[in-house]
Parts: C-alpha cells; structure tokens; sequence
C-alpha cells in the first residue's frame, strides 16, 4: 500500500441519475418522486438554444419550489464553450437557494476546466454568504477529457463524480457508431465461424474508476440510449458494476428500476460477503491469515472486498 492512502468516496447512494430536460417543467414532480438517488435536471443537450433561458427559470423555481425528498439535487450546465454556461452558475446559485447540491460540468477536458468553474462558483458562495458549499460532478465526453481524467479528479474538493458520456465520446474519438452505450454490431472478434461481441467503452470505463478510485471520487456509467433494450441496459450495468462503478444515468422513467437492481448488493451478495468476514475473524482469532470458503482461498484482500458490499448496502438501506 502506498504511503499517501487512498481516499474514500462520499457516503451517499448514487446507483442511479434521472435526467429529465429543464425545458419541460411538468417532468420535475415526477423526478422528484421517482426511486432515483440523484436528479440530473438538463440545461444543456436536451434543451433547444431557443429555449435555454425558460429552461434556467424553470429549474430555479423548480430548486426552490419542489420537494426533493432526499434526493441528490443536480443540474446539469451548458459546456465552457457556450455562451451559456456562466449565467446558469450564477442565476442557479444567487437565484436557486441552498438546496441543489451539485453542478454537473459536460464534457471536461482538463482540469483547468474544473477550476475556471470553481473560481465562478467560489466568488458567488462568497457574494451570497452561501453556507454549503456547491459540490460537482462532471463528464468524460472527449478525448481529452479520457487523457486528463486523472487531472480531473484531482482538481478541486468540489467534486464528487465522474461519468462517462458515450455518445459525445464516440464522437470525439471518430468511433463508427451511433449508438449510445452497450455493445457496438461491427465490434467483434470472428473464430470458427462465430462472431463474439466485445465491450468498445471498457477501456475508458476502467481508465474514469481508477482516477476516481485514486482520489476519493464516485465513477458513474452514463446514458445507453436504446430504452426499448433491458437485458441490453441490464448486461451494460454489469459490466460497469463489475469494473467499479457505483450506478448509471436514467434517460428514461423505466431505467431507473433497472439501475437500482443492479447496483443494489442481492441478499445473496450481501450474505456472502458477511460470511467471508466472519470466516477471517475466526482465523484471525486463530493466528492464521487466510482461510478456506466454499472450496477457495481468502485472504486479507478477501476482507476488502467483502466490506465494500457491505458498506454498500449499509448505505443503501440507511438512505431509503
């Protein structure tokens, strides 16, 4: 183990973030009231250039007006290269109240970008003597953005999360596919007249959680576009989970059922995981450093492992 320890993530459950267009005022009830850990309202890709300035009023009156529970509060704003973005940090601040919790910034490219948001955000807090501080999210839509992902998460105390943005990803890196999320028809490896379907985004996803890992982040897989496709938003969400992530966006009401699902620890999951510390207390208390469960060895890094599912569900069930 290095000297300078590994930080940990924030304690709150982010297994999903539903996103629903600040333009469409009559969604925010629904959000609000949905199973969704975190609410991502949208002043950028979903909303119209024409509609930009309706869709900042309405998620101001949204912030102060509706009742989000326990929700995570987040809106997402336009990118540093709009002409946008600043007045929906300053209207949402000096207009929207204590309640949001965080910004979400799109499509990071380094971490200069991350910075040029935070001073915006620390001079307004300052103005308005906000009292809690505005925390941040982002996401990895770029190639710079994957290049400098380790420059991003360390970029200021603000934030929180790191997602994945696919589609804007695929775009950056002049991918040949349109679609968003999951397994891409002409990314195979052909044997013996069989075709086998590999993962085109697992490269970046490992690259987003192990920065996020290394200072304290939460890594977030992002859209999968085809909403009509469970078992194929299903088998991404595993993949993402099984790589380290802690939960995937929602662009539709229905994925929020699925995300929860897979990010929630099983009963099974959970009960295994207290077994194997049990199993390394009694040998521990026997002076042995491993042990045997169900015919393999675990180990110190077995313990590790275990307490993350069962941190996991801890917070889950304390939240709900």
């Amino acid at each position: 183990m290095s000297f300078r320890i590994q930080p940990a993530p924030p304690a709150r459950p982010n297994r999903c973030q539903l996103f629903g267009p600040g333009s469409n005022d009559a969604l925010f009830e629904k959000m609000a009231k949905s199973a969704a850990d975190v609410v991502n309202i949208d002043l950028e890709d979903s909303v119209a250039p024409d509609d930009k300035d309706k869709a900042r009023a309405n998620t101001v009156q949204a912030i102060n007006d509706v009742d989000w529970g326990r929700k995570t509060l987040s809106v997402r704003i336009n990118g540093l290269d709009s002409p946008y973005w600043y007045r929906d940090v300053v209207d949402l601040l000096e207009k929207g109240g204590e309640r949001l919790d965080q910004i979400m910034i799109p499509k990071a490219g380094n971490a200069s970008d991350i910075y040029a948001v935070d001073a915006l955000v620390s001079s307004i807090e300052a103005a308005m003597g906000r009292v809690k501080k505005l925390a941040f999210e982002c996401i990895i839509e770029t190639s710079a953005g994957i290049c400098h992902v380790e420059d991003i998460a360390a970029a200021s105390p603000r934030l929180q999360a790191i997602s994945l943005g696919a589609a804007d990803f695929a775009a950056s890196m002049g991918m040949q596919t349109t679609g968003i999320g999951g397994t891409q028809e002409n990314y195979y490896m052909h044997r013996e007249g069989q075709k086998y379907w590999s993962d085109p985004w697992h490269w970046a996803q490992a690259n987003i959680v192990a920065a996020c890992r290394t200072h304290g982040l939460l890594p977030v897989d992002g859209p999968f576009g085809d909403f009509s496709d469970d078992e194929g938003f299903r088998a991404q969400a595993r993949r993402s989970a099984t790589l380290g992530m802690v939960g995937k966006w929602a662009i539709h009401p229905k994925q929020v059922a699925l995300a929860n699902e897979i990010f929630t620890p099983s009963d099974e999951a959970v009960n295994e995981a207290k077994e194997i510390l049990a199993a390394m207390e009694k040998a521990k208390k026997e002076g042995a450093g491993a042990a045997v469960y169900k015919g393999r060895l675990i180990d110190i890094a077995s313990i590790k492992q275990a307490e993350v599912v069962v941190r996991q569900a801890e917070m889950i069930a304390g939240d709900s």
